[in-house]
């Protein structure tokens, strides 16, 4: 192409042989546009050295008698209104620009300026970290090459610590192989250079509806928090509200989980409540019971196994990791995994590569762990049922799920929530509880805890002839069960003697069957002093 004297509008009249794709074209300020009359070319307008692929609005007659066109510049009221058009639909919203070219970066930053963002530019990802916790974007876009930290490994840096920012990669020149990883790691989406500013303004647009949205359910989530219910949880009182706030702080995170808890209070619903408020949400959840799985399949069923690998391995199969690859893994019961698997999972957890029994190849894999025992952590190491090393790995958070006859109070709200469930399952209608019934509910220990007030009610709604449950539906052998299986009664260091008095009536009232005369007789006062102890409890809630 010749050289060419920018003329007085701003635009350089670019030359473009026939068949070649693109025009080009520059601005000077004014927002304004121009386009050719050849029906196969687009425009790439050069605004201060980024090249934004514009899409062609009209046409310009040219010199096409010698196959030559020129980009003919168009009045300010038309080129107004279609840049205009261009930056109207923008949503106001912090983007942070990350890009080694400074032409590039300053360019597509005046960009999104002119679309009403407020941008702050980064040279490459280890100034782009820098930035974000002051600066707090709700979209980066990263170049994909660039020195010191990558796009790449700046897309893992964000979702490890800023989760709720979104991400999009700018490339020229990605594979397959990166694409793919981008997105397992959460990138929204690769914009190809030159960039399509149509494209881009969409993409912006459905990344701030998803942080929208993703802010609308957390306003909503902490709605439902504080009336009781978050996610497969159910309860307002303090233990439970508790551990709703922390399971709300770790979710968005990947880090590592250990819940602990007595069996049956509801651990796997945590942990599946963790993965339901994730950005791993729309991913497969895992769940496995270390206990129920032979030690001669363990590591089969978590790691996979190709074809001959041992006998009877008659096909290739899956294993948990590649199962929840890009979502979450609950180990149940880790504490009953052997200790040479332990080793081999501490290892996958440590690089992300598992390796099928049988197999020569490591296999990459993005899972989230989450673990859960009901034994106490430390005894578990001390007696060599669990690897130290292990244990802090998994243990970078911490929930212990409370027994049921620590959150009493939140009875009412546990049988109306696994009543509607278990309507739902077999088809039934009952609306209540007799009041009887919950009050005895109220004065038994559940030492099966919620999974024993599941049964208990689901035996209730299966042979239930009326729309309440009433003391003829639940089972005769209910009540009848001792705390724990010693003779003993366990009473956790830091109790007062109010609460461990408490403890006592309500356990022995459990033991009686909740008969009152019987249990007074144990308890060795009067009939009279157990019913003012009882209104009592009912008028203070445990806390």
């Amino acid at each position: 192409m010749a050289s060419q004297r920018p003329p007085e509008n701003g635009f350089r009249e670019t030359a473009l042989v026939a068949g070649r794709s693109t025009a080009t074209a520059f601005q000077s300020g004014r927002r304004e546009t121009c386009c050719t009359n050849n029906p196969g070319v687009s425009l790439v307008v050069n605004i201060r050295g980024a090249r934004i692929q514009l899409p062609v609005f009209a046409w310009g007659a040219a010199n096409a008698a010698n196959g030559v066109f020129r980009a003919a510049p168009m009045g300010r009221r038309y080129t107004e209104k279609v840049v205009g058009t261009l930056m109207a639909n923008g949503k106001k919203g912090r983007v942070l620009v990350v890009e080694d070219d400074l032409s590039e970066r300053q360019g597509l930053a005046d960009l999104l300026g002119a679309w009403g963002y407020d941008t702050e530019t980064a040279g490459d990802g280890e100034e782009a970290v820098a930035i974000v916790p002051s600066f707090e974007p709700h979209i980066v876009i990263s170049d994909l090459r660039m020195p010191r930290m990558s796009g790449m490994e700046l897309l893992k840096r964000v979702r490890e610590e800023w989760p709720a920012t979104a991400m999009m990669i700018l490339t020229g020149q990605a594979t397959i192989e990166e694409a793919v990883e981008a997105t397992k790691l959460g990138a929204l989406n690769f914009v190809e250079k030159p960039i399509d500013p149509t494209r881009l303004q969409v993409e912006l647009r459905n990344c701030l509806d998803r942080h929208d949205n993703a802010r609308q359910l957390e306003i909503a989530n902490r709605r439902l928090r504080d009336a009781g219910l978050l996610g497969h949880l159910v309860g307002s009182s303090k233990p439970m509200q508790d551990i709703m706030r922390l399971i709300e702080q770790v979710a968005p995170s990947s880090a590592s989980v250990l819940i602990t808890g007595e069996s049956g209070t509801g651990k796997e619903l945590a942990a599946r409540t963790i993965h339901e408020l994730s950005p791993r949400a729309s991913r497969a959840f895992v769940a496995v019971n270390c206990a129920a799985i032979p030690e001669s399949l363990m590591e089969s069923e978590i790691f996979g196994h190709e074809k001959g690998a041992f006998t009877g391995a008659n096909e290739r199969r899956l294993g948990c990791f590649e199962l929840a690859d890009s979502g979450t893994l609950l180990l149940d019961e880790i504490g009953e995994m052997p200790m040479p698997t332990q080793a081999k999972l501490l290892r996958v957890l440590e690089d992300s590569h598992v390796r099928r029994l049988g197999s020569k190849h490591e296999i990459s894999v993005d899972v989230r762990v989450l673990a859960a025992t009901n034994k106490v952590p430390a005894e578990a190491v001390a007696k060599g049922q669990l690897r130290n090393d292990l244990y802090f790995r998994l243990n970078v958070v911490q929930i212990e799920m409370p027994p049921l006859r620590d959150h009493l109070e939140d009875l009412d709200e546990m049988v109306a929530a696994i009543l509607a469930d278990l309507n739902r399952k077999h088809g039934r209608d009952i609306k209540s509880v007799d009041p009887e019934v919950m009050e005895t509910f109220r004065h038994y220990a559940w030492p099966g805890n919620a999974r024993e007030l599941r049964n208990v009610l689901e035996r209730g709604v299966v042979v239930c002839t009326n729309h309440a449950l009433r003391r003829k539906d639940i089972s005769a052998e209910f009540g009848r069960t001792m705390l724990a299986a010693d003779d003993g009664l366990r009473l956790r260091p830091g109790l007062t003697v109010e609460e461990a008095e408490r403890r006592l009536i309500v356990e022995t009232l459990a033991f009686a069957a909740n008969n009152k005369t019987r249990a007074a007789q144990m308890l060795g006062i009067s009939l009279k002093t157990l019913h003012n102890k009882l209104k009592q409890y009912e008028s203070q809630p445990q806390s």
